[in-house]
């Protein structure tokens, strides 16, 4: 395993962070979308009806939206520990079919053993450590045929953001993210058969960092560990982070930032595998 050993989350510093993003989140989420979309197209591969969904980690309630109308019959329940993203979920569709809204923690699901079909999570996984107790419990939720569908980010995510911290202070500021293969062998060791797991990049681009770091904020995606140094950068630091980042800029005099989308699928029996989709390196320009 390459998952530092003594890298620990700050569960409440997530739980803020995402419920103050939640009023202009969907605005800045182009990348949580565009991510929800790709992983929903995974779907098209499989001869799948479930009738009992989870969307864990439902944020503004993207993915719930897309799978009640994937999946007209299916009862879909949009779970988040962050109740002002999860009050916007909660108003995806029309009156007659809303998903049900769930406050509670995905480590401890309010869920009874193998009363779902499908567990659905789009970049929500990164959130959570250690991870493999987290699989644990997606697997005791699923039923016999469940499938789990997810994405999560990988270790080169924002990785120009942390090179240029470290040239500023020698320290990341940049939360720590999971390798794919340990993913792998983390859902083998939860009991799921088969996985499938693969990995894409993709590139924001930014004319500044004032703007980049801006949006990093308005998705909730702060640091969180519980190391992290506390308090405000100042404006010497700022200035010094800002000079830093610029040996980034590209040919377009744009700021990249990437983003190593990893795509899981698991299941809990004997199902046939999914179709996996090529992977690509997709550009999304920031104004």
């Amino acid at each position: 395993m390459t998952t530092p050993i003594d890298f620990d989350l700050d569960q409440h510093q997530v739980r803020r962070a995402f419920s103050r993003a939640a009023k202009g989140y969907d605005e800045a989420a182009v990348l949580q979308q565009e991510v929800c979309d790709r992983l929903g197209m995974r779907l098209d591969y499989i001869k799948f009806k479930p009738q009992k969904i989870l969307d864990l980690g439902a944020g503004s309630g993207i993915a719930s939206q897309m799978l009640m109308t994937r999946y007209k019959r299916a009862r879909v329940y949009a779970l988040d520990f962050a109740e002002p993203m999860l009050k916007l979920a909660a108003s995806r569709g029309s009156w007659l079919n809303r998903p049900k809204a769930v406050c509670a923690d995905a480590l401890k699901l309010p869920l009874k053993d193998q009363s779902i079909d499908l567990v659905f999570s789009n970049l929500m996984l990164q959130w959570c450590h250690p991870l493999d107790n987290y699989f644990a419990e997606m697997r005791r939720v699923l039923g016999p045929g469940g499938l789990l569908l997810f994405s999560t980010f990988g270790p080169d995510t924002v990785k120009e953001l942390r090179e240029a911290w470290q040239a500023v202070d020698g320290r990341s500021h940049v939360h720590q993210f999971i390798d794919m293969h340990d993913i792998g062998d983390m859902l083998v060791g939860a009991g799921f058969t088969e996985p499938v797991v693969n990995m894409e990049m993709f590139t924001l681009t930014y004319s500044d960092i004032k703007t980049l770091l801006k949006d990093l904020k308005a998705i909730g995606a702060t640091n969180a560990a519980s190391s992290r140094t506390k308090g405000l950068t100042g404006k010497g630091t700022y200035r010094e982070l800002e000079a830093a980042y610029e040996q980034f800029r590209n040919a377009e005099n744009k700021l990249p930032l990437s983003y190593e989308v990893i795509y899981g699928t698991a299941w809990v029996s004997d199902a046939p595998q999914p179709s996996s989709l090529p992977a690509q390196h997709t550009i999304l320009q920031k104004q």
